[in-house]
């Protein structure tokens, strides 16, 4: 018995695109507190294009054995404050497995002054932390951490700036 042939091709929903201004407008439910993210800035010369650069990190709270995951992150940078929204995590199959968190790194070139980092989930909780960038006494101070006022917002990030990785030209 043979099989029907199709007259046209079924049709496969599309699946919905995550967006980062959806994330910042969400509700999040109400959960306890938990930390699931490191988020550290600080300094790192490019030696490649020669530039001073910014760096902010997140990494999660948990160290994962079977493969090497990457956050996946978009950014949204509007004058003295930036959205780091937490899309999910990609799997990199180009490395043998460790143990360790999944971890992104951003770069910018142009801090000068206080910043406002904020890191979003994709549920709508928001942590945030100010910045203080001085390149010419070569020192970044976290002024403050807050959570700023949404419903059920709650902590799940704590901020740090991570002296241990600056680097800079070599005079």
């Amino acid at each position: 018995m043979p099989l029907k042939k199709p007259n046209e091709l079924p049709k496969i929903p599309k699946t919905r695109k995550k967006k980062a201004e959806a994330a910042l407008e969400a509700i999040p439910e109400k959960k306890p507190d938990k930390v699931e993210y490191y988020c550290n800035t600080y300094f790192r010369w490019d030696r490649v294009n020669k530039k001073q650069l910014y760096g902010i990190s997140v990494e999660t709270a948990v160290e994962f054995t079977n493969f090497i995951y990457e956050l996946s992150i978009e950014v949204i940078k509007k004058r003295k404050e930036i959205f780091i929204v937490l899309m999910g995590l990609q799997a990199r199959m180009d490395r043998a497995p460790q143990v360790q968190p999944a971890v992104r790194e951003i770069y910018f070139e142009d801090f000068i002054g206080e910043y406002t980092v904020n890191v979003v989930k994709q549920d709508g909780s928001i942590n945030s932390a100010i910045f203080k960038y001085n390149i010419y006494k070569k020192e970044i101070l976290k002024i403050k951490d807050f959570l700023p006022e949404k419903e059920n917002n709650r902590l799940f990030c704590l901020f740090d700036v991570a002296e241990d990785r600056f680097s800079f030209r070599e005079s």
